[in-house]
């Protein structure tokens, strides 16, 4: 146990000052001086069964304050709520800029349902010739000048990307000790402050609020190129940024999601539906990342609960090294639960927490190979070598 635990806090040492400060929430899109010509942005929104959300989203693009051309387009992605009848209703007693909405069909074999509805509206986008395209979830809402601050940040920068992480809903019990470590963890797969830099690997985007250069995305080759991509932000950032583009990501102040996550079952499935494909279907990083969760995680209260309980001077030192484990894993909890209004009592239960998303990475590898694949909104997506046609590359 005390190999256990050094091996631990030597690890949160690391994570602390080695991983580009990760757990700070200070990655935020800096003010600065707007551009002479506001450039022309068509915004696109994939859409399917979202007619419980689109009240509280579909209005705040049409009422962003935006002074250059802008067009809304939403696409009905074979939906069986009304979600296409419900934003030509929203749209016409709202007004504000044009709004188009249309249906792509089913998807053929080899992509994602939420791919070819986006480029469906790619490609409906290209009669404006847009200088952008905000690619945006149904469930985000966007404050009056949010997008007025993604284009003035992406044209002062030089980005061919701009993404913020919207602020996700924290209501009920579950939402609070989930979501806030969703993007805690998210953060230390991909630290925010390392997506930017020229010659570094890291790539990422949040799906939920990604301004694109038109003409980056044509020379990535998106969305063909990550057609079958399940995590399709971060596929999208590695193909932007694979291709010579320029790239930045960053939390939200003006952008944030009006879908509830009330019940814990809600979030398993969001978790579970992608966990997977994030290790690459691969058995072996699947057990990597089960170990890691549990050394990095488990081990320190476990360490410092035995160690106090054995005494002794190992148990004293196995108590000190998981005390002192626990102590920067929840110092550096601490940012992402003021970024969401949350009680610091909270950042205690970050092991527990490790626990229960580990539990929902083991359920998405046995639900991929039980063959259900990830579903999502009532598509199912075959696993890699399923599909019909060339196999695509994985994300």
């Amino acid at each position: 146990m005390v190999w256990c635990a050094a091996v631990s806090a030597a690890a949160w040492a690391w994570l602390l000052l080695g991983r580009s400060f990760f757990w700070r929430t200070d990655v935020r899109l800096p003010p600065g001086r707007e551009p002479r010509a506001w450039p022309a942005v068509t915004v696109v929104v994939p859409a399917r069964d979202e007619a419980a959300v689109l009240p509280s989203s579909l209005p705040t693009l049409l009422a962003q304050d935006y002074p250059g051309p802008l067009r809304v387009v939403l696409v009905d992605d074979g939906s069986t709520d009304g979600t296409g009848a419900l934003a030509r209703g929203l749209g016409a007693r709202r007004g504000g800029p044009p709004l188009t909405v249309s249906s792509p069909g089913d998807p053929p074999p080899g992509w994602t349902g939420k791919l070819w509805a986006v480029r469906h509206g790619m490609a409906l986008a290209r009669a404006d010739g847009p200088r952008y395209l905000l690619l945006t979830d149904a469930d985000i809402a966007h404050d009056p000048g949010s997008l007025r601050d993604l284009v003035a940040a992406a044209e002062r920068g030089g980005y061919d990307l701009v993404s913020l992480m919207a602020r996700l809903r924290v209501t009920s019990r579950w939402e609070r000790l989930v979501v806030p470590a969703f993007v805690y963890f998210f953060a230390q797969l991909y630290p925010f402050r390392r997506v930017p830099r020229r010659g570094v690997r890291t790539a990422a985007a949040a799906g939920g609020c990604v301004l694109l250069r038109t003409a980056a995305a044509e020379r990535a080759g998106v969305p063909e190129a990550i057609r079958h991509a399940v995590i399709d932000d971060v596929s999208l950032a590695r193909a932007v940024k694979s291709s010579g583009g320029r790239i930045w990501l960053g939390l939200a102040d003006r952008v944030h999601s009006v879908r509830p996550y009330p019940r814990l079952a809600d979030l398993w499935s969001m978790v579970a539906r992608s966990a997977y494909c994030q290790l690459r279907y691969h058995p072996l990083l699947l057990a990597g990342a089960v170990v890691g969760l549990v050394w990095a995680y488990l081990v320190p209260p476990v360490a410092l609960v035995v160690g106090w309980a054995a005494g002794g001077a190992s148990g004293v030192v196995s108590a000190v090294l998981g005390g002192c484990g626990w102590l920067v894993m929840t110092v550096t909890y601490v940012p992402v639960l003021r970024y969401y209004r949350q009680p610091l009592l909270l950042a205690p239960t970050l092991p527990f927490t490790a626990l229960l998303y580990t539990a929902m990475t083991v359920d998405s590898a046995v639900r991929h190979h039980r063959g259900r694949g990830a579903a999502w909104k009532g598509r199912t997506y075959p696993r890699p070598g399923r599909l019909s046609g060339p196999r695509p590359e994985e994300g």
